[in-house]
């Protein structure tokens, strides 16, 4: 089986070569480059994702449309549009709104150390999710949503939870241009 390599990182987000997937999330992690996406229909719903199952870590969690890391080959926005068909059948037009850095440990003995590059999107077709990368998926309303995430924060990922309400802000702002 082939290694998946991702991206090493430095805290400006210039590249410092590259690292096995899973290496890079073992021993206190590697700074790495990532990103998350979050898909908006236009009724201003948020599309999330129920990570599958078999995750090596977040397995079953609920978070933003997609996330994952880039490849040393590709850039953020070519990832963004792969991971996005990948897991969840459609691509459509991103836009990158802006990066955060942050670092959780997993009671499984990883950690996740991201500089996080964050796009937004609008699609109102059809979902259709690879089992093997989401257990489910649900639009919801952006009130709803925050309340949820306050009153069940163990049901939504660690990065979800930190970003999330800049992105919210940051759509209420921009809803009518973007």
């Amino acid at each position: 089986m082939v290694k998946e390599l991702i991206v090493l990182v430095d805290e400006n987000d210039r590249e410092a070569g590259s690292e096995e997937k899973l290496k890079a999330h073992q021993n206190g992690g590697r700074l790495h480059r990532a990103f998350s996406v979050f898909v908006f229909n236009s009724r201003g719903e948020m599309l999330l994702q129920q990570r599958a199952m078999d995750k090596y870590h977040c397995a079953g969690l609920w978070t933003n449309t997609c996330c994952s890391h880039q490849h040393p080959d590709e850039t953020t926005g070519q990832a963004a549009h792969r991971k996005l068909k990948q897991e969840m059948g459609f691509d459509v037009p991103l836009r990158e709104i802006f990066k955060f850095t942050y670092r959780t440990e997993f009671s499984n003995g990883l950690t996740e150390h991201e500089l996080d590059h964050v796009f937004v999107g609008r699609f109102d077709g059809v979902v259709k999710p690879n089992p093997e990368e989401a257990a489910g998926f649900r639009w919801v309303g952006l009130d709803e949503l925050r309340k949820d995430v306050k009153a069940n924060p163990e049901a939504y990922t660690p990065w979800f939870k930190i970003v999330l309400d800049r992105v919210i802000d940051w759509y209420n702002e921009n809803k009518r241009s973007f």
